[in-house]
């Protein structure tokens, strides 16, 4: 099929976050959005269709899923990443971030730390501060511009901090790192001798760049399986994160108990009935139209990849291998942190996810979603070098 990635739909009064929450957010009216993560495309023709079907039945009553739903996200995972979960790990909650918040609850006390590694998605620091435990921080390693593990840092904070859980982002956002196997088996060899748990947010899994394969962290093995908790959604492959469902694999019987008497205590009973219709017809039906799209989200990071070299010259790519969401280094304007983000908005026009909202480590860099067509990309660029 011909799938149409330069239209340009109009958001606005739709309730959208990402467009028609300026005043609230007190942004600039005239503001260019590239921040949240969810993408400027319509969702694949047979998702919408599926949504206009259950919709027009009329009765929107109390909701599960059967065989066939398993057997849809099953099957997604074991031809993309040749791993196939078994039914009776999968717990349907709305979202990863409200699963990271339950297998904290459900696996530590007040007051345990859990790890991160910074920069990262901020609710990870959220989920955990707001839940009464210790954020522990092992900072990514910026060197020649990509973004490695310290490993000696990592395994010293988890041993002088008794570290209960680990939540890992894989890939990662902001940094775009797709963690290779060696690195993964490395980490949770090191959590394994400490009896750490393992929450991987796998969300981007689906967006790789050319050269780079995610590795489910389970599919290592049975022993790595067994000590984590593996969160998946359908949200950011098929634009579908208002839609609230996500699909988390636990093979550890203890484990799953322990985060499912968790889920119980917060009174969440059913997944939302279009969320269920929207992903299974995804995982069913999607991906000649994912595959479209990592080829025009290819064409995008490749256009800002030359823009930046030629028109750029303080700014630096953080060269992706992994999600939709880019990393610019913007240390060579020479502004403190505070003047970028304020130039970035207020002269560039451009409402991005500021670099500290990440993590300390974040400061001077700047997040760009580069989920839009290209003819939006185009503008924001040009905005850029109002920096210059």
């Amino acid at each position: 099929m011909d799938y149409n990635f330069d239209k340009v739909f109009d958001r606005r009064h739709t309730n959208c976050l990402k467009y028609d929450f300026m005043e609230e957010f007190h942004k600039p009216e005239d503001v260019m959005s590239l921040w949240v993560a969810d993408m400027d495309f319509q969702s694949p023709k047979e998702v919408r269709e599926a949504l206009v079907r259950a919709a027009e039945h009329g009765i929107y009553g109390y909701t599960d899923t059967k065989q066939d739903y398993y057997e849809a996200v099953a099957g997604w995972f074991e031809e993309g990443f040749s791993w196939r979960p078994e039914a009776e790990w999968m717990i349907k909650v709305p979202g990863v971030v409200f699963a990271i918040s339950t297998a904290i609850r459900g696996l530590t006390e007040p007051e345990d730390a859990v790890l991160i590694q910074t920069p990262v998605y901020h609710p990870f620091t959220k989920s955990i501060e707001r839940n009464g435990r210790k954020v522990i921080r092992n900072s990514l390693c910026y060197e020649n511009g990509k973004y490695v593990i310290d490993f000696d840092d990592f395994e010293n904070k988890i041993r002088d901090n008794h570290v209960k859980l680990f939540v890992l982002c894989s890939p990662h956002n902001p940094v775009g790192r797709v963690w290779s196997r060696e690195e993964l088996v490395r980490m949770g060899e090191i959590c394994q001798a400490y009896g750490v748990v393992i929450v991987s947010d796998e969300i981007h899994c689906d967006f790789t760049y050319p050269g780079h394969k995610h590795t489910v962290y389970a599919s290592l093995g049975e022993k790595f399986a067994d000590h984590s908790i593996i969160c998946t959604a359908p949200s950011k492959t098929f634009n579908l994160a208002g839609l609230q469902i996500s699909n988390i694999f636990i093979s550890n019987s203890d484990v799953r108990r322990r985060f499912v008497r968790a889920l119980n205590r917060t009174g969440y009973m059913s997944p939302n009935l279009m969320g269920i219709y929207a992903a299974q017809t995804a995982y069913e039906y999607g991906r000649p139209w994912m595959e479209a799209l990592k080829a025009y989200l290819a064409d995008n990071l490749e256009f800002v990849r030359s823009f930046i070299r030629e028109e750029l010259p303080g700014i630096r790519l953080v060269e992706p291998e992994g999600t939709y969401l880019i990393w610019l280094d913007c240390s060579g304007l020479g502004y403190s942190n505070e003047e970028l983000n304020y130039k970035v908005l207020n002269d560039a026009k451009l409402w991005l996810d500021e670099g500290s909202m990440f993590g300390e480590e974040g400061k001077g860099f700047q997040r760009i979603n580069i989920a839009c067509p290209k003819s939006i990309l185009e503008e924001a660029m040009w905005r850029f070098k109002k920096l210059m």
